[in-house]
């Protein structure tokens, strides 16, 4: 039998009522075959990256229990975005469920379009913020503990969603 590994992947939608997107994004991969979804972050609304001129993102991490290949991890997660309706177009552009392969235990994967540790992952707080909700500990190959990563990027505007609800009510 494989060997069980952790992965993590990052969630992220801005289109189609993005947290109820994220939501069933997180259900699907609960629902992956020999996979376990161990832990999933809080929702951040976050502003967008790259391209600005698009809706605010919902987004978050789960943390996976697994013992699909690194590859058959990556086509699950396509498929998953392809069933939502996903349509890749412009990069960083709006999107209805985008799911990213941020890490695969420990391994160090760099083939052509299939890079883990994802190679942008130390750079956004959009990804920092919720996989620091999930697994601070971690140290991501190359790139140092996932808390510190975290306390390295500018944070600015990214808001947990229940946070954003409460502060909506009391003002």
């Amino acid at each position: 039998m494989a060997e069980t590994v952790t992965a993590f992947i990052a969630l992220g939608s801005n289109l189609d009522d993005p947290r109820a997107q994220v939501e069933r994004g997180f259900a699907a991969l609960a629902a992956l075959p020999h996979t376990t979804l161990s832990a999933r972050s809080r929702l951040y609304r976050t502003p967008p990256w790259g391209v600005i001129d698009q809706p605010d993102f919902v987004n978050a991490v789960a943390r996976l229990e697994t013992t699909l290949a690194p590859r058959a991890l990556l086509d699950a997660l396509l498929a998953i975005e392809a069933r939502a309706g996903r349509v890749r177009g412009a990069r960083n552009g709006p999107r209805i469920l985008d799911l990213d392969l941020l890490l695969y235990g420990d391994l160090v994967i760099d083939e052509p379009g299939f890079v883990v540790p994802h190679p942008r992952l130390h750079e956004r707080a959009f990804v920092l913020l919720p996989l620091a909700d999930v697994a601070p500990d971690f140290d991501v190959p190359g790139r140092g503990y996932v808390r510190d990563l975290a306390a390295q990027v500018d944070t600015t505007g990214c808001v947990p969603v229940a946070d954003e609800f409460r502060s909506k009510r009391l003002s």
